[in-house]
């Protein structure tokens, strides 16, 4: 006669210890808890930063562009304008073919072209290699970027810092040649005395004044 053994089945007490055995993990040390929080802090902290720089990076990116007839590269950055075609505080950088820096500002910039941008209140200044510097404001302007030509228009005032200022209701500008030039009538005052001509035209940066005639001129007198 053949004896058939069951399978020992493990008690409820002894089926629960294995199970509460199985399911249990070992809690996490103080150390690995802090270096936790401390790598998402600096995860929350780098994202925003990293965005911000990312951004500025966009913003910022220098236009490097070969000038053929000099042989040499130029730097230009412009502000980038919106999908709204508008910017406020519009501020524009460049050089001229002598390298020397200029700057335009406004305090509304409206881009209707690639080429064209509408200014309100513009105003720029040059800086020249002997160290002094011109300054040209505006009620209105028309900037053509690629050409780096302004023409204002409105209350038209340059001003060099040796003293002399002009004043007219109408300028063109070429930027890249450092020249301007203007046939409505004009107002000229400086250290020489004071001028009226039909228009004038500068040179080299505004170092050099040409006025167009006929025109009235007052001398200023030898101080004693």
């Amino acid at each position: 006669m053949s004896v058939t053994r069951m399978p020992t089945t493990p008690d409820a007490g002894e089926r629960r210890t294995r199970l509460l055995g199985a399911g249990t993990r070992t809690p996490p040390t103080a150390a690995a808890i802090a270096r936790r929080r401390w790598i998402v802090a600096l995860t929350k902290r780098l994202l925003p930063v990293m965005a911000v720089a990312l951004l500025a990076t966009v913003a910022l990116w220098p236009e490097y562009h070969r000038d053929a007839e000099q042989g040499r590269v130029a730097y230009r950055r412009s502000t980038l304008i919106p999908e709204s075609g508008q910017l406020t505080d519009a501020r524009y950088h460049g050089v001229d073919e002598h390298a020397r820096p200029y700057t335009i500002t406004a305090t509304v910039a409206r881009q209707l072209s690639p080429e064209r941008i509408d200014l309100t209140k513009p105003a720029g200044d040059v800086s020249l290699e002997s160290g002094t510097w011109l300054m040209v404001r505006a009620l209105q302007g028309v900037y053509l970027q690629h050409a780096q030509q302004l023409d204002l228009s409105g209350k038209v005032f340059l001003y060099r810092d040796d003293g002399t200022f002009l004043a007219t209701d109408s300028a063109a500008l070429d930027l890249k040649a450092g020249a301007a030039a203007g046939a409505a009538m004009t107002h000229a005052e400086g250290p020489f005395g004071t001028l009226d001509a039909q228009g004038f035209a500068a040179t080299d940066g505004g170092t050099v004044i040409r006025f167009t005639g006929p025109g009235r001129l007052v001398l200023n007198g030898k101080q004693n």
